[in-house]
């Protein structure tokens, strides 16, 4: 049967562009589909905008801790409001500045025919988009993810932002109530601290950042603290409405007790659902769920010819993971060799102040994996000389290893961490024993000494563990009597 594309990708976001460009890239005829605009969460109301917003707000912070520098006193942070509308005119700036890379015009030039439209499933090989149906012989399914909204009593009836609608914002608010302890929420939080705004953050879970390693999450939360966040841990959102001056969140549970939480405005950051809706995969005979699309290891569906990846297949929702899916998604649905997925070496980074970087297990759960058979090497920022020349002194690494000194983990929290983890993730891709690091040649000073510091503690103990190292020792001991 002729087919009017090799592949038609469904989603123009990380997932969606890194597929339909590989697909191009190997001779095969493709369409890119996409309702709105090309780019995706990530570009449009994502890492993208919240990355330009973060580091703006640093640059206050700094220009208030001009002292710190021996400067004197340059300036001071505005009041909330005096600087935010341009601010945010920044953020949609760079925004559109990152847009460039992904228009129509550019893909087309790629040899992408790009279709604009709500597609909708007729059958695993038909989708109709505007009232023109299209065939391909495969699908790629990158759709993503959008805020989900808990039904919270009263949510419907007052004006609450999400990622999707925040960058929108003609000025910052005086203050916010955010909900939602995860990376959205407290990168935001922290930001818009340091840009004056008054914020509180209202968590169900028991800490903020729950997926973090609890020792280096502890350390954030106490720094988050000191820096004027109010952190509602254990509390949850029962009702909110429309107060005075805003929104009044009433919570449930948490040591402050019982609200009422006022706020100018509120925004929601408690996790994602998977955009799955409206486009009749009943019809492809792709099974799916509230949590997404089901694949197996290849990221096939239960379509035989319709492959899925990025947010709306998970496990992870990070670009960097929707990318590496899409790869592989792209290959098994143009090749007859398969190849799958491996999520041994996730990481990510929230790009808090300073990052803080994951990659594999915490330590609370190399423990319960491995009871007593690991050993943890940290090192401290105020340890190295980089950090003391740049004021950086706060942060900490962690590298969680196994008896054979391979990495189960590794953790910064600190300047750069969210570069610095990457040494670590080679490590541990390769499955090369962590003290390996020891004997590269790191420039000095960097921030480096946080990862070959820890490598060098490692080495050592495999020294002190030798058979060689043993002997010598007791040939010592004898001839010392």
């Amino acid at each position: 049967m002729t087919y009017d594309y090799d592949l038609a990708v469904v989603g123009g976001g990380a997932a969606g562009l890194v597929a339909s460009k590989f697909a191009a890239g190997v001779g095969k005829k493709v369409a890119l589909i996409e309702k709105s605009r090309l780019g995706g969460e990530c570009t449009l109301f994502g890492c993208v905008p919240s990355k330009a917003l973060i580091r703006t707000a640093k640059v206050f912070r700094e220009i208030g801790r001009a002292g710190d520098a021996g400067l004197g006193e340059l300036g001071s942070l505005p009041e909330a409001g005096e600087a935010g509308e341009a601010v945010l005119t920044r953020v949609r700036s760079v925004v559109d500045q990152v847009y460039q890379g992904h228009t129509p015009e550019r893909l087309q030039g790629l040899g992408i025919k790009v279709l604009l439209g709500d597609p909708r499933f007729l059958d695993n090989h038909h989708v109709e988009i505007e009232r023109t149906a299209y065939s391909a012989r495969s699908f790629v399914l990158c759709t993503g993810s959008s805020a989900f909204v808990p039904p919270i009593e009263g949510l419907d009836r007052v004006a609450y932002l999400t990622n999707q609608t925040l960058f929108d914002m003609g000025r910052l608010p005086r203050s916010m109530i955010i909900l939602g302890g995860g990376p959205i929420g407290i990168e935001i939080a922290q930001a818009l601290g340091y840009l004056g705004v008054a914020v509180t953050v209202v968590e169900m879970g028991e800490r903020i950042l729950i997926r973090e390693d609890r020792e280096l999450g502890d350390l954030l939360t106490e720094r988050l603290a000191r820096q004027g966040l109010v952190l509602r841990t254990g509390s949850r959102a029962v009702r909110v409405e429309t107060g005075k001056n805003g929104v009044n969140l009433f919570v449930e549970g948490g040591a402050a007790g019982q609200g009422p939480i006022s706020g100018d405005t509120l925004l929601v950051a408690v996790g994602r659902k998977a955009n799955v809706d409206g486009l009749d995969l009943e019809a492809a005979g792709v099974e799916y769920s509230s949590k997404g699309i089901r694949t197996d290891r290849r990221l096939r569906t239960t379509a035989p010819n319709i492959y899925a990846c990025g947010d709306v297949a998970g496990p992870y929702q990070f670009s960097h993971m929707a990318e590496y899916q899409a790869r592989i998604a792209a290959w098994n649905a143009l090749f007859p060799l398969k190849r799958s997925a491996d999520y041994a070496n996730y990481l990510w980074c929230t790009f808090t102040d300073p990052e803080f970087a994951h990659a594999g297990l915490t330590e609370d759960e190399a423990r319960r994996a491995r009871g007593d058979a690991i050993k943890v090497y940290r090192w401290a920022y105020g340890q190295t000389d980089r950090g003391r020349t740049d004021g950086a002194e706060f942060g900490m690494a962690k590298f969680i290893c196994d008896r054979s000194h391979r990495l189960l983990g590794a953790h910064i929290l600190g300047a750069r961490a969210g570069e610095l983890i990457h040494e670590a993730q080679i490590v541990k891709t390769l499955g090369v024993p962590f003290y390996k690091l020891d004997s590269v040649i790191h420039v000095y000073p960097t921030f480096s000494d946080v990862v070959k510091q820890p490598a060098k503690l490692c080495h050592i103990d495999t020294l002190q563990g030798s058979l060689f190292v043993r002997m010598a020792r007791r040939l010592f001991d004898r001839k010392g009597r």
